[in-house]
């Protein structure tokens, strides 16, 4: 059985595309390499969002691509971020990747975890 692909509620804004792009070059990695978003238990809200670069995707993935860039997403993670968008703040006051998501009914300060 192979991972299903499909077009998902989950975008990724033109900062933060540019910005995975910039990773990419600087890590020397392939354009097989998508990132891989996701959520587990933890942080001070409940949850916290994790991502980095991963060349496989798991069966139980759906890989959702946007502009050459792939996200694999597993189907658990997949529930709590359906309507997400994936930004990229940068600058002085810049807090690195992004997670707006409408799923959310509680975030933390830093905006690394929350609760639904």
């Amino acid at each position: 059985m192979s991972a299903v692909e499909t077009k998902s509620e989950i975008t990724i804004s033109q900062n933060a595309v540019d910005q995975i792009r910039k990773l990419r070059i600087e890590q020397d990695l392939s354009d097989e390499f998508g990132l891989r978003i996701g959520v587990k238990g933890g942080g001070c809200s409940g949850m916290t969002y994790h991502l980095g670069f991963d060349k496989d995707k798991k069966e139980i993935d759906t890989v959702i691509e946007q502009d050459g860039i792939k996200l694999f997403v597993d189907g658990k993670s997949l529930f709590y971020l359906m309507g997400t968008e994936l930004d990229f703040s940068g600058g002085l006051n810049g807090k690195g990747f992004i997670f707006n998501n409408p799923n959310a009914t509680k975030t933390c300060g830093c905006g690394e975890s929350f609760g639904v």
